[in-house]
C-alpha cells in the first residue's frame, strides 16, 4: 500500500468540505417547488407559467407544493447558477436554445407558449411610424439597428440572420435607448408587448403596424439537475394536461385576446431562421404549436 504523507493527508481533509459546498445536492423527492418570482425584469408571463407549474404537478402523484422566490438576478446569470445547482430557485422558464441545452439544466421539452415566443412585433419611435411602412424585407430590415439584451438567445438568432443588434445587460435601457436613437426597433413578442406598453411609460414608442418577425421557438421549463423528480413529475403532468386539453384550454384562456389584437399579415412577416433550435424541439408534435390567429 503506498504511504501517503501528513501534509497530503492534511491537504486532503481540507479541501474536502469545499469540495462538498461545491458539489450540487440532490433535493428529496417531495420537496415544495421553489418558483421565482422575478423582480428585477418585469415578466407578464409570470401568472401563466405559475398556472402551468400548478396544472402539471395536478396531475402527479405527488402534489408537490409550490413556494414562491423573490429574485433579483439577469436570466443569464441565473441559468449558470441553477446549472450549478446553486440557485434559490428550482426552475426557470426561458427560450430554449442548444447552448441553454447542453449546460447541465433538465429541459422539460414541452413548448408552454405554443411557440408564440417567436413571433415580434417591432417597437419603435413613434415619429418614424410611416418609415416602417416601407420596411417589407429582411433586405430592408439589414438597414437598421434591433437592440436585444447582451444574454438573450434572440440576440444570436437576429445575428445569425445578417441583422445589426445593439445589446444591453437592462432590460429598461433598451427602451432608453431606443427612444435616445441609440437603436432603431425593439423585437418584442406578441406575448409580452401589450403588457410593456399599458403603463404609458414611454409615449414617444409605437408598434410598427402590419410588421412581424418570425422564427420557430420555444419556451420551455429549465429545471436544476438537482431536482430530476420534478423535472420528471412537470413532464407527465404536462404530457397528462396535453392529451385531456387542459393544457390547451389554459393557454387559450390567457392569450386568445392577445392573438386576436395582433393578426397575421401574411405578406408583412419577415420569416427568419434559428439556428440555435436544438435538434430535439419537438416540431412535428402539432399540437403543442400555435400560430397567430388559429384559436383552437
Amino acid at each position: 500500500m503506498p504511504v501517503i504523507s501528513t501534509s497530503i493527508r492534511r491537504r486532503a481533509l481540507l479541501s474536502l468540505p469545499l469540495l462538498l459546498a461545491a458539489r450540487p445536492l440532490m433535493a428529496q423527492p417531495g420537496e415544495p417547488v421553489r418558483l421565482p418570482r422575478h423582480i428585477s425584469m418585469p415578466d407578464p408571463q409570470l401568472a401563466y407559467v405559475r398556472r402551468i407549474v400548478e396544472l402539471a404537478l395536478s396531475r402527479g402523484s405527488n402534489r408537490l407544493a409550490i413556494h414562491p422566490v423573490d429574485l433579483d438576478m439577469t436570466q443569464g446569470r441565473t441559468l449558470v447558477e441553477l446549472a450549478a445547482g446553486h440557485a434559490p430557485i428550482d426552475l426557470m422558464w426561458t427560450m430554449t436554445d442548444i447552448q441553454r441545452e447542453s449546460s447541465g439544466l433538465l429541459p422539460v421539452r414541452i413548448p408552454i407558449d405554443r411557440g408564440l415566443l417567436g413571433w415580434r412585433l417591432l417597437l419603435v419611435r413613434k415619429s418614424e411610424l410611416a418609415q416602417w411602412q416601407r420596411v417589407r424585407t429582411l433586405k430592408d430590415l439589414r438597414q437598421r439597428m434591433a437592440g436585444q439584451g447582451h444574454d438573450w438567445p434572440d440576440t444570436a438568432i437576429l445575428r445569425a440572420n445578417g441583422l445589426q443588434v445593439g445589446t444591453s445587460s437592462g432590460y429598461d435601457a433598451l427602451f432608453r435607448m431606443l427612444a435616445a436613437g441609440r437603436i432603431d426597433y425593439f423585437p418584442r413578442s406578441i406575448l409580452e408587448i401589450d403588457a410593456e406598453m399599458a403603463g404609458g411609460h414611454y409615449p414617444e414608442l409605437a408598434i410598427a403596424p402590419d410588421l412581424m418577425l418570425h422564427y420557430p421557438a420555444a419556451a420551455y421549463l429549465f429545471v436544476s439537475p438537482t431536482r430530476p423528480d420534478l423535472a420528471a413529475e412537470l413532464k407527465t403532468g404536462l404530457e397528462a394536461a396535453i392529451a385531456d386539453g387542459s393544457f390547451q384550454r389554459l393557454h387559450r384562456e390567457q392569450y386568445a385576446a392577445v392573438i386576436k389584437v395582433h393578426p397575421i399579415a401574411p405578406d408583412r412577416v419577415i420569416k427568419l431562421s434559428n439556428p440555435l433550435l436544438p435538434p430535439e424541439t419537438p416540431i412535428q408534435r402539432k399540437e403543442l404549436w400555435l400560430q397567430p390567429g388559429e384559436i383552437s
